[in-house]
């Protein structure tokens, strides 16, 4: 077990591994955390630590974490959070991994920090297609729980989840004109419309799109394509 603070948040964490470093974001939206990956058809903790250095955690009050919420709040906090682990850790450069809101704090994370993000490997990236209700409902859901004003809530909620990019974080221009390699893993439900991977795998000019990887007969041919991926993008020391 290992914290580190940043800005009164007490930000929780695992290593796993050896070698390049991969920044782990988890899935669960609002409740992203270490343990969820059980939930997933594959956990990249299990697939990847023989191979790197696996850095995982949970976002800012999700599983162990904490931190303030305020209204001015958004995904910029998030990835303040993301690159203050990286920093506390001595990690300058590194592989991002994420699924579900992983996949836009990704995007995120190379926004905000091109040089250090190697590569980017997003499991089935949330989108925007007709689905905004459902997504305030999980941020409504979370947020019940959560010890902070009505206000900065609502504030936090419409930062998060208000406005038009299909993608939340980053709009359609930036991936355009992204070099960082990606690697989507396309996903196919309310959450993480197939749309949202093809468009990123149409927009990004260095990408790896795996369309199935969920079903049983495929899950090996898809993990070796994400090791093959991160492999082939981890700089020589």
């Amino acid at each position: 077990m290992a914290t580190y603070e940043r800005a009164g948040a007490e930000i929780y964490y695992e290593e796993h591994g050896n070698g390049f470093p991969v920044l782990l974001i988890a899935p669960g939206g609002m409740k992203s955390a270490i343990p969820l990956w059980d939930n997933a058809p594959w956990n990249p903790i299990e697939h990847l630590e023989d191979h790197f250095r696996v850095v995982a955690m949970d976002q800012r009050n999700a599983g162990r974490s904490s931190g303030p919420i305020r209204a001015d709040h958004g995904w910029q906090t998030y990835t303040d959070d993301q690159l203050g682990l990286m920093d506390h850790l001595g990690i300058d450069r590194f592989h991002v991994a994420g699924m579900c809101i992983g996949g836009p704090y990704c995007l995120g994370l190379i926004r905000s920090a091109p040089r250090r993000v190697a590569s980017a490997v997003l499991f089935q990236p949330i989108g925007r297609e007709n689905n905004r209700d459902a997504f305030y409902a999980m941020f409504d859901d979370w947020a019940a729980g959560q010890a902070a004003s009505k206000e900065d809530l609502a504030g936090l909620r419409e930062n998060m989840y208000g406005g038009d990019a299909v993608l939340f974080n980053v709009d359609e221009e930036f991936v355009r004109s992204s070099k960082t390699p990606l690697c989507v893993l396309m996903g196919n439900d309310l959450y993480h419309p197939q749309s949202t991977s093809r468009m990123i795998a149409d927009l990004a000019p260095d990408v790896t799109f795996v369309e199935h990887w969920k079903e049983e007969a495929v899950r090996e041919d898809a993990k070796s394509v994400v090791m093959r991926f991160l492999a082939d993008h981890t700089p020589e020391r």
